[in-house]
């Protein structure tokens, strides 16, 4: 069994390439996890700061508790989003999977599904992973498709799971698992 701690620095798909998130990221990870877009997809939708994102890397980065990749457009090389696996549990083989894409005109363009498949690849054959789950708004259409597409499943929908923006709001639990 792999010991989760191989590491590639970048993986490249048809339009996009992932590269390991670097300090000089900060800017644009704070920037697009504050913006509208963005943030009401997150079940914590608390405004995201400079000192959240150093906690972040100190605690669950630089631990191995988590890895985090920008999402980069291949075409002019500019980052659009990260894509991140957490609470990564080397005893059961499995993780959080985690994405978001924060330029406006990046969205639709088929990338969140890219970048789900290259984690996916990452996680089964680089970090020995055996499964990663996500949690997802149920209203989330878009982010719902884009999952499937990667090769995640339903495995349970929650009602009333989280209370957001004044309102009891359902999450879907979605999968994927090595074959």
């Amino acid at each position: 069994m792999r010991t989760g701690k191989e590491t590639v620095s970048s993986m490249e798909g048809q339009d996009i390439y992932l590269r390991l998130m670097t300090e000089e990221d900060t800017d644009n990870i704070i920037r697009w996890r504050n913006t509208d877009f963005v943030r009401r997809n997150f079940i914590y939708q608390k405004p995201f700061t400079r000192q959240g994102h150093e906690n972040w890397t100190k605690t669950m980065i630089e631990t191995g508790k988590a890895v985090q990749f920008i999402i980069c457009r291949k075409l002019d090389d500019k980052p659009v989003g990260s894509v991140y696996l957490r609470d990564i549990d080397r005893t059961h083989r499995k993780a959080e999977y985690g994405i978001f894409i924060g330029e406006k005109e990046a969205m639709g363009h088929g990338y969140g599904t890219q970048a789900a498949k290259l984690m996916i690849n990452y996680a089964f054959h680089k970090a020995g992973l055996h499964k990663l789950m996500l949690r997802v708004l149920a209203e989330n259409g878009q982010a719902r498709r884009s999952y499937e597409k990667a090769g995640f499943v339903e495995e349970a929908y929650l009602k009333d799971e989280v209370f957001l923006e004044g309102v009891f709001k359902d999450v879907v639990y979605m999968a994927v698992i090595e074959k």
